[in-house]
Formats: structure tokens, C-alpha cells, sequence
């Protein structure tokens, strides 16, 4: 069987052969790991392709199993419609010949593209996010918080209103991709009714994610080896990652865990070291400052500055807590790698996280619900090494399998394949 992969990044390996260093590196997220699966199976030939700015002609790159073409998206980017990439996607098909095209995610307009020039015949989409969803929660932030948080940078470019004016306009693309497709592959309660608003028409297939390779085996979590009161978080670049609802809540929190500190994974979004620092501080960023100093958190909250899939590994296995406090999501994959690993999980009861918190329902919250949230981050910290994660961690064991998962995902193409 030959499948086509419509991406929405290059993936490692494709990179390291564009730009000259050689073979696969070792990160690449959750594409990645699905990818290695497929191809180990018999007869299944795998192409992925995407589009770049990195490129100026249509790039066909061999890697060790795995086909990649690179198509030129020129300045005019993969944002709004771009009709110039239509006569490469014609190519890319007939090069291929699939037998199903799977869409990786629905918000950018180059799988638009592949829809106009060769149709919607034995394509299946899968939801990664729901931007036409998510850009509704997309502030969780008063307008006055937006306004005095207000950088040089975010009057320049727009900041959180930029944002969120982005996430709506690719919101039109995926109404439009949803509209077109026959077949869409979810993995969550909410996301099957939100597609089914869009498309009722379209055959929803279930498909587990599996995730990175680093989570499935080695080390779990022990309270013994944790720093207790401690509280990590995978992301926090813009509002929907509810950082800032976190911060409300650590007063309520440090008043009975004095010790309390918390690791936020990625990029420092409050750096301000030198003038340009400063300068290019983005109005969210400077919002979560003004909290830190609002309520004396600049010593309890670090960023761990970018991480890999074995660094993201050692700050789940050493906190006490994962938190996931975002105001929409699907299912982060976040909150599955800290499941694998067996590490207490409190999250927002937002999207459909809750059909990942299967087992583990005490330990959500409403989204604005502060105070709820710290009595939950409270009681596991008060848990210490009572805290029993061996039902969530069996669950999420079962939802990521990578043979099942990857048996389910054949079995889709399979009835995509032979569909009219």
C-alpha cells in the first residue's frame, strides 16, 4: 500500500538531509514515533510531504524508509490560500500513486492546496487541534490584562490579539478542509462531535496517538525520587496554556507548601537580561512578569529553556505534579507522557481532556476555578507517597500502544482505500 502523509512540519529526518547533516536525529515528536510503526510493517510504503519556504523548486529526498518531498511555498507561505502549490501536489500524486493521503492536522492551507488540485478521493484527515474551537478560548485573559500587559513588540505586531485574530482566520481553512473529506480520524469525544458540526457526512474513524519512544520503557515515577512540592509544565508560550491561571493559584498554594517551586518546559517568555531582551518581550510574556512580581513568584518559577524527549523525560520523572491548565485542548500529548511515566496529573476539564483523564477524574477542574485547582496540586502534594498512579498509568499504557495503534491506523486506510 502506498501512503501519502500531508505534514504540517519536516521531520528530522527530511531536515537533516535538506540541510546536509547527515542521518535521523533523535527528536521529532509524536509524527515520528507513528511514522517508525508504519513503515516497519509489511507493505506499506510511506511519503510525506509538506510545504517550505525552505525550498525554491519541488525537493525529492530519500531517506533510510521513508520518501519526503519538500514543496516550494514561496513568500507567500502556507497561511492563506496559496494556488501556486496545486500543480506540485498534481506532481507529487502521480509520482506516488497512493493508495490513501492522510492529513496531518487541518489549519494551514497547503492541505487546501492538495484538496483543489487532485480532490478528496481517499484522503482521510487526522484532528490534532480544533483552531476553529480553540480560538474561542483563546484569550482566557480580561481585556484589561491585555491591555496593561502591552509590550513595544505587541503594539508593533499585535500581540495576543494577533494571536487570536490568526487562530480564527486559520479557523476558516480547517471549516473548509472538514467540509471537503470523507473520512476523519479522532481520538476524543469532543472531537468527534465538533467535526460532526462541521461534516455530519464524513465516516469519523478512531485512531490513538503513540507517542515519543522515550516514554515507553526505563525509569517511572516515584515519589522517592521527585522533588516534593514541585509542579512542572509542559508549555507555556501563549494564553491557552493557562500559565497565568497557574500563577493565580500558587498564593493558595505556598500558604500551605511554603517550599512550592515551579518548571515550566520551553523557551524563557519573561527574559528581559539586556535592552533587546526587553524590547522583544511579547505582551504575554510581560504579563506572566507583572504576576511573578504581583505575587512574589520570581524565585518559585523557572524555565527549562528548550527540551528533548529524554530532557522532557527527567523533569516528568523529578516533579511532584504535572499540570496541564490550558483553557481548550484535545489531547496534549503532554499529558500522556506524564500518564506513561506514571506521574500524578492534575488538568483543566477542558476539550477533551477528559477522555484522557479516564481514572483519574478527581484530580481535574474548571479552567478559571484557581482555587479548585490548588486544592488538587494540595492534596497530591499531601499524598506523598501514597499517591496511586498504577490505574492511569494502565490506561494510558493501553490508549498509546504502538501496536495497536499502528494495526487501527491500517485497518483505516485499508476502509479509506477501498471507500468511493
Amino acid at each position: 500500500m502506498n501512503v501519502l502523509w500531508i505534514t504540517n512540519v519536516i521531520l528530522p529526518e527530511a531536515q537533516a538531509r535538506l540541510s546536509g547533516n547527515g542521518t535521523l536525529k533523535a527528536s521529532g515528536g509524536w509524527m515520528l514515533g507513528a511514522a517508525e510503526n508504519l513503515v516497519a510493517q509489511p507493505d506499506i510504503h510511506l511519503t510525506i510531504a509538506t510545504a517550505s519556504r525552505q525550498v525554491r523548486k519541488l525537493c525529492r529526498l530519500e531517506g533510510e524508509k521513508i520518501t519526503y518531498y519538500i514543496l516550494p511555498s514561496g513568500l507567500k507561505g502556507n497561511r492563506r490560500i496559496n494556488h501556486s502549490l496545486e500543480p506540485y501536489w498534481k506532481q507529487v500524486k502521480d509520482a506516488v500513486k497512493p493508495d490513501v493521503i492522510h492529513m496531518h492536522g487541518t489549519e494551514f492551507t497547503h492541505g487546501l492546496a492538495y484538496l483543489e488540485a487532485c480532490g478528496a478521493e481517499h484522503v482521510c484527515v487526522s484532528i490534532q487541534g480544533l483552531v476553529s474551537a480553540y480560538y474561542y478560548y483563546y484569550y482566557g485573559l480580561t481585556r484589561n490584562e491585555i491591555r496593561s500587559s502591552a509590550t513595544l513588540l505587541s503594539l508593533l505586531r499585535g500581540g495576543i490579539i494577533s494571536g487570536y485574530k490568526d487562530f480564527r482566520y486559520r479557523a476558516k481553512t480547517e471549516i473548509e478542509i472538514l467540509s471537503r473529506v470523507n473520512h476523519i480520524i479522532g481520538r476524543t469525544q469532543w472531537d468527534r462531535q465538533r467535526t460532526w458540526a462541521i461534516n455530519p457526512d464524513a465516516t469519523y474513524h478512531y485512531g490513538g496517538e503513540t507517542l515519543r519512544k522515550d516514554f515507553y520503557s526505563g525509569k517511572i515515577w516515584v515519589y522517592n525520587e521527585c522533588k516534593p512540592h514541585s509542579i512542572f509544565l509542559s508549555q507555556a508560550g501563549y494564553p491557552i496554556k493557562g500559565l497565568h491561571m497557574l500563577l493565580k493559584a500558587m498564593p493558595l498554594i505556598l500558604r500551605h507548601y511554603p517550599d512550592a517551586t515551579v518548571r515550566v518546559a520551553g523557551t524563557d517568555i519573561i527574559r528581559c537580561n539586556n535592552f533587546i531582551d526587553c524590547m522583544s518581550l511579547s505582551n504575554y510574556g510581560n504579563l506572566i512578569r507583572r504576576y511573578l512580581k504581583k505575587y512574589n513568584l520570581c524565585s518559585v518559577v523557572s524555565f527549562t529553556g528548550p527540551l528533548s524527549g529524554d530532557g522532557m523525560r527527567n523533569e516528568y520523572l523529578h516533579c511532584n505534579v504535572f499540570v496541564c491548565p490550558s483553557s481548550i485542548e484535545n489531547s496534549p500529548n503532554s499529558i500522556g507522557e506524564a500518564q506513561l511515566l506514571g506521574v500524578p496529573v492534575v488538568a483543566s476539564y477542558v476539550g477533551g481532556v477528559m477522555d484522557m483523564m479516564q481514572g483519574n477524574e478527581d484530580n481535574m477542574y474548571r479552567f478559571e476555578e484557581v482555587e479548585m485547582m490548588a486544592y488538587k496540586i494540595c492534596h497530591i502534594f499531601e499524598q506523598r507517597d501514597t499517591v496511586n498512579t498504577s490505574l492511569m498509568r494502565e490506561l494510558a499504557l493501553k490508549r498509546h500502544d504502538p501496536k495497536r495503534n499502528v494495526e487501527n491506523l491500517i485497518k483505516i486506510y485499508h476502509a479509506v482505500s477501498k471507500a468511493l
